[in-house]
């Protein structure tokens, strides 16, 4: 498998399959082209002899120069399990360090259990903070509007 950075073109490759990806939820609005136009140099794909089957979108916090923030990571459905996930991360942990950064956050939804194990088996820290909790997990909620709850993540990089 071969890790690039990610191209504005690829957009139109990413775009038509996220929903699919996340079983059916209406994830495609959440990742805009701006993202693939502006964050090429810490944003990553990942593709299986020319397919992509996975991604990562992040980019540099423009507010707290210590912070990174990882806004969009998928991986196609029959590839998961294989450590693209992890290889994704680390090139963007690698990147991030490179611009002095030292801490990577990141957030996802309460429902997406997936996403939760996924964080937490890579040593991304659930921020404590949270004002509910949904199945035992520290919850902010209405973070990203009304009803839309979200499980904060923060990971200090070494």
């Amino acid at each position: 498998m071969r890790l690039r950075p990610v191209q504005a073109s690829d957009y139109y490759a990413i775009s038509p399959v996220i929903n699919e990806w996340w079983g059916g939820r209406q994830m495609a609005d959440m990742l805009p082209k701006l993202f693939f136009d502006h964050f090429r140099n810490t944003s990553f794909i990942i593709e299986q002899d020319g397919t992509i089957v996975g991604f990562l979108i992040g980019f540099l916090s423009q507010t707290y120069p210590e912070e990174a923030y990882i806004h969009f990571v998928g991986v196609h459905p029959d590839y998961r399990k294989h450590g693209i996930g992890r290889r994704l991360y680390g090139e963007f942990f690698a990147a991030v360090k490179k611009h002095g950064r030292s801490i990577v956050r990141c957030v996802t939804s309460p429902v997406n259990k997936g996403s939760i194990a996924f964080h937490t088996k890579m040593g991304v820290e659930i921020e404590k903070n949270g004002d509910k909790e949904v199945d035992g997990i520290p919850v902010y909620a209405d973070y990203d509007g009304p009803n839309q709850d979200r499980v904060l993540f923060v990971k200090k990089l070494d």
